[in-house]
């Protein structure tokens, strides 16, 4: 069977940003806990930003099989060795998961650089994960490396470390506060108090 076909990122996430866009409405309507309309405006700059970089990373998706289909076996496409040609592509990489890293203190329990990392690098690595797949199954040209796998974890803990320096100004701090989900029921925010 030949198909050489490309599925573009509004098929995919027009909808999905339709359907977010639906229950958030809702859910603020009904006065939900974590959905006024600060936090409303929060997780729909995240919702916006999940589908930036998944626009940017893993659509639109080609679909190419039978005599469209790259031919490249799929382990070709696997840059195993970090640093080795890293240069200045890395650049790219490091500032699309800088948002990643400012939204965790605000959205999540994320509290600690470590944790940053660990999440960052989770994300990072889920992409990968999906690009190879895409390729294995559908043969289009995406490629996995190890350094946008670092580059993108090393973006995070910078936006995360920026949010924790913005944090030590008390007029940034009350702002941050106000936008930030709350952590429990209390309704106790998720950024603290603390710079640390």
């Amino acid at each position: 069977m030949n198909a050489n076909l490309t599925i573009e990122p509004t098929y995919v996430l027009g909808p999905a940003l339709v359907v977010f866009l639906g229950v958030a409405a809702v859910r603020l309507r009904r006065a939900r806990p974590g959905w006024t309309g600060r936090h409303v405006f929060l997780r729909t700059a995240a919702c916006l930003y999940t589908a930036a970089v998944l626009s940017i990373t893993v659509l639109p998706l080609r679909v190419t099989w039978g005599e469209y289909a790259n031919q490249m076996p799929w382990w070709n496409q696997v840059n195993y060795v970090p640093m080795v040609t890293v240069d200045v592509t890395a650049v790219p990489n490091v500032l699309m998961f800088v948002p990643l890293g400012m939204l965790l203190p605000l959205l999540t329990r994320v509290s600690g650089p470590a944790r940053a990392v660990g999440v960052s690098a989770l994300a990072s690595l889920c992409i990968e994960v999906t690009q190879l797949l895409s390729y294995v199954l559908f043969h289009n040209g995406r490629s996995v490396d190890v350094n946008d796998l670092l580059a993108n974890t090393l973006g995070g803990l910078i936006g995360y470390l920026l949010v924790r320096l913005a944090l030590a100004r008390p007029p940034v701090r009350e702002l941050l506060r106000r936008f930030a989900l709350p952590r429990s029921a209390e309704g106790q925010p998720a950024v603290t108090t603390t710079a640390a």
